[in-house]
């Protein structure tokens, strides 16, 4: 049994849910958080944390009915039907459907945030085991999951809300070039998947990316002033796009012929397609100290990357004396936050620390297939 607190939100939305799990009203919510869309509201769990019952927010006490009574027990659905806030003590009266939920939320929760990874060893999970699963699940959880949205697709019955991602959709960027959405792009899995490499092209070893993750040669004759490498925001680009790992991005300052260039490398994701939409590629902007006659301050510089091989490749010129400090961001027009509230790089550990338990056989619950199937896969990066 789990104590769960019923409050009054807003005059028509209710929020239900156990002490310290997150909500979907919260501002900038976590990487971790998983989210399903039911009738009557959504659903929320931490990944992370020991979380087994959801939190709720409703804006229709009625739909919700049909599924309250069985995630967290008759006692709290007549609370709720009350519309009376309180602190109560919740039991699923239909465990498997609670843990169905909680399922398909994880399994939408993999299409946008699976840490794949060549530089880390994360292999990249089959779409279509994904897709077929999530589909599976709908229709288990069809009580609690309503009438399907005019869309037949998966995606949209739950997963609507995810962690604070910013699917790429109808949209502009800062040059106002048109963002047109990942319909035919990577890291898409609606009913059916982004074409993914042959699993032999995946196979290939972590040093045979060295190149890509040290960075791009120097320009024969160059000054190297500066160099540095690092992670990215996972908010910032959609999925299939860059390698996961802290060290996916690398680049470097050289000077040649009186000109300051960036090079930048940044290693695609192991199930990147060839042929990624250009509005898909992802950009590299610099942050550089502005000239010192020109009263302090930083300036920003931004050009698009190309798919070299098995890393997004570009250069971005900056002026003389302003090549030392320099910082690299990396994001595709029109996707996620601008800024990210403080620094998520231990959450992202956090996570690739989980999966790398569940590939292991350390899961506290089962598989799911495209998982099962990773980890009895060739893993030999």
């Amino acid at each position: 049994m789990t104590t769960v607190r019923l409050r009054r939100a807003a005059p028509d939305l209710l929020t239900l849910a156990p002490a310290g799990a997150p909500l979907v009203t919260e501002e900038g919510p976590g990487l971790d958080v998983l989210v399903l869309e039911v009738a009557g509201g959504h659903l929320s769990w931490s990944l992370l944390a020991d979380q087994l019952l959801p939190a709720a927010v409703l804006d229709d006490r009625e739909s919700a009915q049909d599924w309250l009574w069985a995630v967290y027990g008759e006692p709290v659905a007549l609370a709720v039907a009350d519309n009376h806030p309180q602190e109560l003590t919740a039991a699923p009266a239909r465990p498997e459907l609670a843990t169905a939920l909680r399922r398909l939320a994880y399994a939408h929760w993999v299409t946008r945030w699976w840490p794949a990874s060549t530089l880390d060893a994360v292999p990249a999970l089959d779409a279509q085991l994904v897709a077929d699963e999530i589909a599976a699940l709908t229709e288990a959880c069809e009580m609690a999951l309503g009438d399907p949205p005019a869309s037949s697709d998966s995606e949209q019955q739950g997963g609507t809300i995810e962690s604070g991602a910013r699917q790429p959709g109808a949209g502009r960027d800062r040059d106002g070039r048109a963002d047109s959405g990942t319909q035919d792009g990577p890291g898409r899995l609606r009913g059916g998947a982004a074409a993914q490499r042959p699993a032999s092209e995946q196979r290939a070893r972590a040093q045979d990316y060295a190149l890509a993750a040290g960075g791009v040669e120097a320009t024969r004759g160059g000054l190297v002033l500066a160099r540095g490498s690092g992670g990215w925001d996972w908010r910032r680009c959609p999925p299939g796009i860059v390698d996961a790992s802290e060290q996916a991005v690398s680049w470097q300052v050289t000077r040649a012929g009186g000109v300051s260039t960036v090079q930048v490398s940044v290693v695609a994701a192991p199930d990147c397609t060839r042929g990624v939409p250009e509005h898909l590629w992802p950009h590299a902007r610099v942050t550089a100290p502005r000239e010192s006659d020109s009263g302090g301050g930083f300036e920003y510089y931004t050009a698009p990357l190309q798919l070299h091989g098995d890393a997004w490749i570009g250069t971005v010129q900056i002026p003389t004396d302003s090549e030392t400090g320099c910082a690299v961001t990396i994001f595709v027009p029109g996707v996620g936050p601008e800024s990210t509230q403080g620094d998520e790089s231990p959450m992202r550990a956090r996570i690739r620390a989980h999966v790398r338990r569940r590939l292991a056989g350390n899961a506290d619950d089962p598989l799911l297939t495209a998982e099962a199937s990773a980890a009895g896969g060739d893993q030999d990066f």
